[in-house]
């Protein structure tokens, strides 16, 4: 394909609370088995997209031992290839990422060096599959400087956390306002865009050199009027994880069979990194009910409506209903838990009890390993 591809995986999100403190968003993990940004780097590789370019920043250990082989998403090549930048000094500069426009800038000479005509520019917590390849055909047909694309939301989303389109009959956009506090219509940005290699550098530089670093804010809202932009509507699956409850609602999504259909068995498919883990086991006593239970996983106890993330040990007498168990949990005999995310690699004792009420509770107890 015609496209390089940049995902920008280096912010964090208030709005994940707790859950942000020991990983980026783009690190989060998604439905048991993946990551956020397994499916940006999936859609990108589906596409042909041979040579992708990772920005990070905040709390990036996670997401670099996550990313430390290209095999799995196909980018091992001799032609294009998996690359990871994070912010570092030079003799000309000694600052971090201050924004999505200066993460890009900092690696312009990435840019420069490749002869692909197009960019395509994504977030690394946007939950989706896409070909890219429709994307570029629709953006040279309409002849657009860059293409946005974006979906239909309902009134009762949180809008507010959103880039919100107004386009014309021609799907040309007429207004781009950035987490307004009232939106003017439920067509919102998905927070990804095709634009000219060529073109984004000169935007870049010249955002840049004005003291302006935020790519939506700085580049894409201040050249609407000035640039031809451009909508791409679409009408399949489509989730941003950067609040704790869109994270829970996203992932509690895939315990419907329509949504695990979409993703795993229709093609193409979502690729992630693989650990060698023995399957789930299911104990005497053990009752599983419209769960998912991923690798690694010992169930002795009551599971409902949950999702059980790798290597988790649930205990004897544990009753577990709407809850996000992640990666590592070890869980003492008669735990309760309800409405709940229990953080990756911690403990909890036997005898303890959490619920989330009509919120989400995010359970993070000590993470050393208690002899019960």
């Amino acid at each position: 394909m015609r496209a390089v591809g940049l995902i920008l995986a280096g912010g964090n999100s208030y709005r994940m609370r707790e859950l942000s403190n020991k990983r980026a968003i783009a690190a989060m993990p998604i439905a048991g088995s993946f990551r956020s940004i397994d499916f940006a780097l999936s859609s990108m590789s589906n596409s042909h997209i041979q040579k992708v370019a990772i920005f990070t920043q905040y709390n990036s250990r996670s997401l670099n031992e996550h990313l430390s082989s290209s095999k799995w998403w196909d980018f091992g090549r001799k032609q294009g290839g998996l690359f990871v930048f994070p912010p570092m000094q030079t003799a000309d500069n000694g600052y971090w990422y201050r924004g999505t426009a200066d993460a890009i800038h900092q690696n312009l000479d990435f840019l420069k060096d490749c002869h692909e005509p197009y960019v395509v520019i994504a977030s690394g917590d946007g939950i989706y599959k896409l070909d890219f390849g429709k994307v570029l055909e629709y953006h040279i047909a309409k002849k657009a400087d860059v293409t946005v694309i974006c979906k239909d939301l309902t009134p009762e989303e949180d809008l507010t956390r959103f880039g919100i389109l107004k386009m014309n009959e021609d799907s040309r956009i007429e207004q781009f306002d950035e987490k307004p506090m009232a939106a003017a219509s439920h067509t919102v940005s998905c927070g990804i865009y095709v634009i000219r290699r060529r073109q984004l550098i000169e935007l870049i530089e010249r955002s840049v050199e004005e003291g302006r670093f935020d790519f939506v804010r700085d580049v894409l809202i201040r050249y609407k009027d000035v640039k031809r932009m451009y909508g791409y509507k679409i009408d399949t699956y489509w989730s941003n994880i950067a609040s704790v409850e869109s994270y829970f609602k996203t992932n509690m999504d895939f315990l419907k069979p329509e949504v695990r259909d979409y993703f795993f068995r229709q093609y193409p498919d979502v690729h992630s990194k693989v650990d060698d883990l023995p399957p789930a086991k299911y104990n005497p006593g053990a009752q599983v009910k419209n769960s998912l239970v991923s690798s690694g996983s010992i169930i002795n106890g009551y599971v409902e409506n949950s999702l059980i993330f790798k290597k988790v040990f649930v205990g004897e007498n544990c009753v577990i209903k709407n809850c996000i168990i992640l990666n590592d949990v070890y869980l003492g005999d008669n735990v309760h838990l309800e409405n709940c995310i229990v953080e990756s690699h911690d403990t909890i004792r036997a005898n303890t009890y959490h619920t989330g009420g009509d919120g989400i509770k995010i359970v993070d107890e000590s993470s050393e390993r208690y002899v019960i």
